[in-house]
């Protein structure tokens, strides 16, 4: 996969794509049309939280090409280090978002996780929506599957065979991150969504917060309506938390940020007289290097790369 200028932000231990959902949908796009595959992860405030806390979530995440903000906080944060991040851009979204540039593009797509016949429903409910749509297959792999060597290889074997253009793995992070890995390496020119409950929700199993709701961030208390007993502790305990620490560090790291470059510019005007740093040729010298990363805080700006 080639390099592509893209503007990114480091929010916690995870660079975030600053780019919108049509973006993903047409990077992804050209990438077909190179017979180039890739991967990519929806980060949510409990996905940065688990990558910032251990070191070998944040290199798995790392070996993705796009990286997006599947969560306000992280967007917030992104902005709040000085990086517009456009949008929120959800996994359950982009499984319709991926399956419509599927469809026009002649693509197949096969839909890995959800209890058994929920992959099958929510394949259903795509190819009605985008008529044309291939399905190369769907897979439901028990729980605990990913604990066995032999079943881990069995789910692998039956996307290989099925060879598709657009995997949409619902297994939850990291165990659907851990099982891309596996299947990269046997379809190098496929592209991977890990989607979480996206492909239950596909299917209709239940619903996404209202539009206002999403875009004010409170799609975590809609969901936290839904399944109280399984995301209470995760959402108040710890991602609540930590999302108020990561706001903060980012807007630290913003302040640091710009008296650093209060500081620089009074010491360059002393040294020239002018107030531009430059360099031994006479021209203004470069303040910042493409693919920089400044992380106080866990929170800082990465140019494109």
């Amino acid at each position: 996969m080639p390099d592509i200028s893209q503007a990114r932000v480091r929010v916690g231990a995870v660079d975030v794509w600053a780019v919108r959902e049509s973006g993903v949908a047409d990077h992804v796009r050209a990438a077909w049309g190179r017979s180039e595959g890739g991967a990519i992860v929806t980060a949510n405030v409990d996905i940065v939280r688990a990558a910032t806390r251990r070191p070998d979530l944040a290199a798995l995440i790392a070996e993705s090409e796009v990286v997006v903000a599947d969560g306000m906080p992280v967007v917030w944060a992104g902005r709040l280090a000085g990086v517009p991040v456009p949008e929120r851009v959800t996994g359950s979204s982009l499984v319709f978002t991926l399956a419509e540039a599927a469809a026009r593009d002649g693509r197949s797509v096969y839909l890995l996780g959800g209890a058994p016949g929920v992959p099958e429903k929510a394949a259903e409910a795509l190819r009605a929506r985008y008529p044309g749509l291939a399905v190369a297959g769907t897979d439901s792999p028990p729980f605990g599957f990913d604990a066995s060597a032999e079943a881990t290889a069995e789910a692998v074997a039956k996307v290989r065979e099925a060879e598709p253009d657009l995997v949409l793995v619902g297994l939850g992070f990291p165990k659907q991150e851990r099982l891309i890995r596996l299947l990269r390496a046997e379809l190098p020119r496929t592209w991977f969504l890990g989607c979480g409950a996206g492909i239950p929700m596909a299917a209709g199993e239940f619903r996404r917060a209202p539009g206002v709701v999403q875009k004010v961030g409170g799609e975590w208390l809609h969901r936290l309506a839904l399944e109280p007993r399984r995301l209470a502790k995760r959402y108040l305990r710890d991602d609540l938390p930590f999302a108020f620490r990561l706001l903060g560090g980012a807007l630290r790291a913003r302040f640091r940020g710009a008296a650093t470059a209060t500081a620089t510019a009074t010491a360059t005007a002393t040294a020239d007289g002018v107030g531009n740093p430059t360099a031994a040729d006479g021209n203004p010298a470069a303040t910042g290097s493409a693919g920089s990363t400044t992380a106080a805080d866990g929170v800082g700006t990465r140019t494109g790369e």
